[in-house]
């Protein structure tokens, strides 16, 4: 159950931080360093705190940014805002530049999910959007939705016009939506009920998906079960789904996507909070996970990054406000994946307050949320009003900081590092030292990072120069923005989930 806060847009955190110390192992310098931070931001403006080692390259206004996703086969991004679903040509990652426009009215859709399909026509291309509670758009003003549990896809093949091509109501919640091949979309699994349920989507019509039902014989489309169910599904290139939610992370095998299979769970470390007692490894829920390498995993291996058996996961703790305990990022052992117990195990997990470079106040938003992982070890993630941090997870067992970016005032929900694409326009699987910042109250910002290896420095470079003809295909004109309603520029819907009760 979810109940919904409203609060001005203008309302920014880091004007009203409360300077109150956390019990935390920094010690009295400590404090008098977050404090002193805390003035600098709170007056600060439009200026950053930046680690020496990140540039601020701009800022793009203008959408209650939420979530975003790159497209595989062209240099697109896809943003969802609580206003607008938007696309972003990305063939200079230093400058993205907005083509697409589609006014839309949404709660929440918190994880944009790019899909594609190759067709006798060419590759379709497209966004799942995930309704929570309501949605309403212009462009389909003979549906509205006011309850959620449907899946909304956005065909952005021509990305200077996105329009919304099919609709599927779901029995679960659609929360988040993912799909199980981004290259070869044609299912998609949704976050699913704390009461351990989720939906799995037929995508093979893209403008008629449907729910599978798991069960014919019963009257109704039935559901599935998973021990984690209520959050976030993600896929690694061994064929695997990590399902995080109310109970830590399971994982499967979705060779066959509409018999998933189970095989790992974390267990009773797990556990909503009833494990390591308080501030432990879930407080609230898990709530996404990636799995570096995962070709490359060997059951009973020591864990390393390049043994494919480390699962990073995000820790969201949205009720707790003290940024001390609000939710962490965390590194879990994959011991193995033959259905036993003890399957993954924790190893070790960083709070804000640890990374040592927030004021870490109470009554603030803080939390670990969206994440992103760069080959060669370095993770960015959104930690809400504490901005975007990155943190050095080349060693799972000692996580530490490698740098940060922060503002006066900011949201930030998401953060990415943007592929390379080659001069086709095809991700090549590698990554920029480019991170697009997706944030409630700022839009979009753009950073570089110096990271291990690269010999750059922070010095910003684009994804690619990508070939004339395709550029001209998906950057023709900039489409003005468009909002819905007056009132909506000015409020953000945010979110707040109730405990889970065991």
């Amino acid at each position: 159950m979810r109940r919904l806060i409203t609060l001005a847009a203008g309302l920014t955190v880091g004007a009203s931080l409360a300077l109150a110390s956390p019990a935390s192992a920094h010690g009295d310098k400590g404090a008098d360093l977050r404090k002193e931070r805390a003035t600098l931001l709170a007056g600060a403006g439009d200026t950053p705190m930046l680690s020496g080692n990140v540039q601020h390259l701009g800022n793009r206004p203008g959408t209650a940014g939420i979530s975003g996703c790159f497209l595989k086969t062209a240099p697109l991004f896809v943003t969802s805002g609580v206003e607008s679903v938007r696309v972003w040509n990305v063939s200079d990652a230093t400058d993205p530049t907005q083509v697409g426009v589609l006014p839309n009215a949404l709660f929440e859709n918190e994880a944009m999910n790019c899909g594609e399909r190759r067709t006798a026509a060419g590759t379709r291309r497209f966004a799942l959007i995930g309704v929570d509670s309501v949605q309403a758009s212009p462009t389909d003003p003979q549906h509205v939705n006011v309850g959620g549990n449907e899946l909304i896809v956005v065909d952005v093949t021509d990305p200077t016009a996105p329009a919304i091509v099919g609709r599927a109501p779901a029995t679960t919640s659609t929360h988040t939506v993912a799909c199980v091949d981004q290259y070869d979309c044609s299912y998609a699994y949704s976050a699913g009920e704390s009461s351990g349920t989720f939906s799995i989507i037929d995508l093979r019509n893209i403008e008629k998906p449907r729910e599978v039902d798991s069960n014919p014989d019963k009257a109704g489309v039935q559901p599935f079960h998973s021990p984690t169910a209520g959050h976030k599904w993600n896929f690694d290139n061994a064929g695997i789904g990590t399902h995080t939610g109310w109970d830590g992370s399971s994982m499967w095998n979705v060779d066959r996507p509409r018999h998933p299979r189970l095989l790992a769970t974390t267990g009773k470390a797990g556990g909503a909070g009833d494990a390591d007692g308080a501030h432990g490894y879930n407080d609230f829920i898990h709530h996404n996970s990636f799995r570096p390498n995962a070709k490359n995993f060997r059951p009973h291996s020591k864990p390393s990054l390049a043994n494919g058996n480390i699962l990073l996961v995000t820790e969201e703790d949205y009720e707790q406000t003290d940024c001390a305990t609000a939710g962490s990022f965390q590194t879990w052992h994959v011991k193995s994946l033959d259905g036993g117990k003890g399957g993954i195990v924790p190893l070790d997990k960083v709070e804000l307050a640890d990374l040592g470079n927030f004021p870490s106040p109470r009554g603030a938003f803080c939390s670990a949320h969206w994440f992103d992982f760069r080959p060669g070890g370095i993770v960015a993630i959104g930690f809400y009003g504490g901005g975007t941090q990155f943190i050095d997870v080349r060693d799972p067992q000692h996580l530490k900081s490698h740098g940060f970016a922060l503002w006066g005032g900011s949201q930030v929900w998401d953060a990415m590092w943007v592929p390379v694409y080659n001069s086709h326009g095809d991700q090549t699987g590698a990554s920029s030292n480019v991170v697009y910042s997706v944030d409630l109250v700022r839009g979009l910002d753009v950073y570089s990072v110096d990271v291990p290896g690269d010999g750059r420095g922070s010095n910003p470079y684009p994804s690619a120069t990508v070939d004339g003809s395709v550029v001209s295909r998906i950057s023709n004109a900039a489409v003005p923005m468009g909002l819905i309603g007056g009132a909506l520029g000015f409020v953000i819907a945010v979110r707040r989930r109730t405990r889970r009760r065991a």
